[in-house]
């Protein structure tokens, strides 16, 4: 069964619930955590397949007082063509929580072909990583891997037709008990609707504390441990400014004014970064807007910060990994510390929030590396720094080849999972440099020293998550003080949300 309890008031996208009616598409959001984040993609894809003429509607069950109920009485009035379930994460991502959400998922594909005949089909950054794997073990009908809004209209159109599905971009389906996979769906240009309105994105707003919105699509960094290329491809897949603007304006007109681009990194292209910021800057909705992004340390300069600021910047999230040069290079990133320490500058000087991602625990990483970097970020005063502790292994990463070289992943000492058996990297795997010793997360808590700067690994190994400190860990998922902070009207990035609530407390 669906998993159920007291929640938020009941949101179905506006459907009259004693309206018996065959819709031909029916989206699912199956992201259940807290904050609740808007379900972005879902919103894009429901839009794309309205302008092609398709009748869309969306049962969200994170915005349900029940969701087993909400599905039941959903089902009992629709019969669609088709059921799609996004499914945004693979797990939390969060060592050492090791929590899946892949059960979940099983479980919302049985409980919805228990009341409905419709084809099931999965998407999302989450299932594209996986697809093959996801599809197999939840059993669903169908998965697209990579982009939705153009597989989706395509393969209502086989199911109508001539059902060949080799047609459908990205499909993954099952024939004659084998599963078979069409090259990913990572079209040239990213088109999508500009309107936002087939998710309730209000209620999110209230709820969550932001908004996202996309520019570009794909990432050709060539990070070790990152999934977004396996996702979202290598190439970036650009966007045009104006339609930015756009979905901006539309946004704010509904009373959003808080938004997260959700690029994998916005300053990548630079000048693609500068013709968004311009076209924001044309309209004048700098003033009207505040918004906050992920980028990489280079190529970042004044110029884009002053741009970037015009536009309603206010806070950046700089994927920074490390200090320690040698860490770096394993990493693969391209900057030095140098660069790190004159892009906290050039924030400061154009007032804009800063917070330095870390990732500790890599291989080659020793008390020493990782002392290193706490004191390097501790001297250029980041407004807050993330110290990750451990790489979640994705297949097909450099890491994964890399440690495979070396070993068989099973007798890997730096491999920490919760689960038996060989290696499966669908559950939570995660890597940490053996050479961190018995307590990695209490040796970096140490070196940190109370700061209240940073956000800290919540625990080793061996210890509960809910042991952890809500207001001192990295982890945003289901935490408390977060959600609390939202619903006493805070708005913003979570990083910069718990910041503020640091300097709150007493």
């Amino acid at each position: 069964m669906l998993a159920s309890g007291n929640r938020y008031p009941a949101s179905l996208g506006g459907i009259q619930k004693s309206t018996d009616r065959t819709t031909m598409l029916t989206l699912i959001n199956t992201n259940r955590i807290l904050p609740p984040i808007a379900p972005i993609g879902l919103d894009y894809l429901a839009g794309s397949a309205r302008r092609a003429g398709e009748d869309v509607e969306i049962l969200d069950l994170c915005l349900a007082v029940d969701a087993a109920q909400a599905a039941t009485e959903y089902f009992a009035h629709r019969q669609p063509e088709l059921v799609g379930l996004s499914f945004r994460n693979i797990d939390d991502c969060f060592w050492p929580g090791h929590t899946s959400f892949l059960p979940g998922l099983t479980e919302i594909v049985r409980s919805v072909r228990a009341l409905t005949d419709a084809p099931i089909v999965l998407g999302g950054v989450g299932y594209s990583i996986f697809a093959e794997e996801v599809l197999a073990r939840s059993g669903a009908d169908f998965g697209v891997r990579g982009d939705g809004e153009p597989a989706m209209v395509s393969l209502l159109a086989q199911l109508r037709g001539e059902r060949r599905w080799e047609r459908v971009p990205g499909l993954i389906w099952r024939s004659k008990g084998e599963l078979h996979a069409n090259p990913p769906s990572w079209p040239a240009r990213m088109d999508v609707p500009t309107s936002r309105n087939a998710v309730d994105n209000p209620a999110y707003f209230r709820r969550g504390g932001q908004i996202g919105l996309e520019t570009k699509r794909g990432c050709p960094r060539p990070c070790i441990y990152c999934g977004d290329p396996l996702a979202k491809g290598s190439t970036t897949r650009l966007r045009p400014p104006d339609d930015v603007a756009d979905e901006v304006e539309g946004l704010l007109a509904q009373g959003l004014d808080v938004l997260h681009v959700c690029d994998s990194e916005f300053n990548l292209p630079a000048d693609h970064a500068r013709a968004v910021c311009d076209a924001l800057i044309h309209r004048r909705l700098g003033d009207r807007v505040r918004w906050y992004a992920y980028l990489a340390v280079t190529p970042f300069d004044k110029e884009l910060a002053d741009r970037m600021r015009r536009a309603g910047c206010i806070g950046i999230n700089f994927t920074s990994d490390a200090a320690n040069r040698a860490m770096l290079r394993t990493y693969r990133q391209p900057h030095g510390r140098e660069e790190i320490a004159l892009a906290v500058g050039i924030c400061r000087q154009h007032g804009i929030a800063v917070m330095l991602d870390l990732l500790f625990g890599g291989p080659g990483e020793t008390p020493e590396t990782v002392a290193e970097s706490v004191r390097h970020f501790q001297h250029i005063d980041p407004d807050c720094a993330g110290a990750a502790l451990g790489i979640r292994l994705y297949p097909g990463t450099e890491i994964v080849r890399r440690l495979e070289v070396e070993a068989p992943l099973e007798s890997n000492p730096g491999i920490h999972r919760h689960y038996d058996g060989p290696i499966d990297l669908v559950w939570p795997t995660f890597y940490v440099s053996p050479m961190l010793g018995d307590r990695p997360a209490g040796l970096i808590r140490e070196l940190i020293g109370g700061d209240p700067r940073f956000f800290e690994p919540a625990n080793d190994v061996s210890c509960q998550p809910a042991e952890s400190d809500p207001a001192a860990d990295y982890n945003y998922s289901e935490n408390r003080l977060l959600v609390d902070a939202i619903a006493r009207g805070a708005r913003g990035a979570y990083w910069d949300i718990l910041r503020q609530c640091r300097q709150e407390t007493p």
